[in-house]
């Protein structure tokens, strides 16, 4: 069988540092977020004509913006949440964004990471926006409501007998199956990563992967837990199967330790480890998705679940058992690292990525349709 491609269609070199890159969905426009050489924040969305995309809108903002989504509303109003470096949190109108529809201090310091959820699902709960900073709180946020959190899990201060705050990189819904279930899984720089139920308001696991968490996502928020890809500073790549868990061993989890290893013309796997900056599921198959590292590459992988989920133990118990992992395609696009990336929810294998060169690219992946 031919296996799926990644081919980059098009590049657009830009004049400032991309943080992030989200496709608008039911369109053929993405926007890119990030921050001017001034300091000031900056989104421009884009549309696809040809070979070539064309810049149709440009907004400015106070602060450098760090990360945005596009989940917190429904697809006819198609409102973007974004983060900045003053810990503010904004949900904008793009076709009015001189005034934040919602707009909130959220941290004390930079948003690194959010996550929106339920304003384009149907009966999966209100719709909420996680913040996760490098104060190292993680919050909850319901736009119907001004001011204060509806869920807000900081660290307790070393003065107070806890172990102070971590810097929070990356935070995710999962869970969201129906109008009471959701959860929240939140990587830290330690290499912490903890999973919160939001409806008993407290951990119901965590572990670490000794060094930081750079990206999380559920390969789908509005099931059942199934999997979640973890990715991580040194170049580790995880997916845990989250169906079963154990008492005392946790999630069945299956690593890949070369994820972000550079890969030779015959397609060795050489040179240092390097970050994997994200997953990415791809929307119309949860059992593929991309990663993308700080070698410029970005692959494409396959999870493939074991002939049993679960294998009873001697004392009764059960433990979940995990699948593998298949890498079927790579490709360098940049120089640089490609740190953000992200799916057309509608035109399966198109794809969008942003790297540290400045550049921006539009990327197809073939053959998908046979997985």
């Amino acid at each position: 069988m031919d296996k799926p491609r990644i081919f980059a269609h098009i590049e657009k070199s830009l004049n400032y540092t991309i943080f992030d890159v989200k496709w608008v969905p039911c369109s053929a426009k993405f926007v890119v977020i990030g921050s001017k050489p001034n300091g000031t924040g900056i989104i421009q969305m884009y549309e696809l004509n040809g070979t070539e995309v064309d810049l149709i809108k440009e907004i400015e903002k106070k602060n450098s913006l760090k990360c945005g989504s596009f989940g917190v509303s429904s697809l006819r109003s198609r409102h973007l949440a974004v983060g900045d470096f003053a810990g503010r949190l904004q949900i904008l109108d793009l076709e009015r964004p001189e005034i934040p529809i919602y707009n909130v201090e959220a941290h004390t310091a930079i948003v690194n990471s959010l996550d929106a959820i339920g304003g384009t699902q149907l009966n999966c709960g209100a719709p909420e926006v996680v913040t996760g900073s490098r104060d190292g709180a993680v919050k909850v946020w319901d736009p119907r409501q001004n001011g204060a959190p509806v869920v807000d899990i900081s660290a307790k201060p070393v003065e107070e007998g806890g172990s102070g705050a971590r810097d929070c990189w990356t935070v995710g819904f999962g869970n969201s199956h129906n109008n009471e279930e959701r959860c929240v899984v939140a990587g830290y720089d330690n290499g912490d990563l903890k999973l919160f139920d939001l409806r008993q308001l407290k951990a119901i696991w965590e572990t670490t992967e000794k060094n930081g968490i750079c990206g999380v996502e559920f390969d789908r928020r509005d099931i059942p837990m199934n999997k979640l890809a973890v990715s991580t500073l040194e170049g580790g790549l995880h997916v845990y199967d989250m169906r079963t868990q154990h008492p005392i061993k946790g999630f069945a989890c299956v690593t890949e330790k070369n994820a972000g290893r550079s890969l030779g013309t015959n397609g060795v796997i050489t040179g240092p480890k390097a970050t994997v900056w994200c997953v990415k599921h791809l929307p119309q198959n949860r059992d593929i998705f991309a990663s993308c590292g700080g070698t410029g590459s970005v692959r494409l992988w396959q999870y493939e679940y074991p002939a049993k989920r679960t294998k009873d133990l001697e004392d009764g118990g059960r433990i979940g058992v995990p699948g593998t992992l298949n890498m079927l395609h790579a490709v360098t696009m940049s120089g640089q690292p490609v740190h953000c990336l992200d799916w057309s929810p509608d035109k399966m294998g198109l794809g969008v990525c942003g790297s540290f060169d400045q550049t921006v690219r539009v990327f197809v992946t073939t053959k998908l349709n046979l997985y």
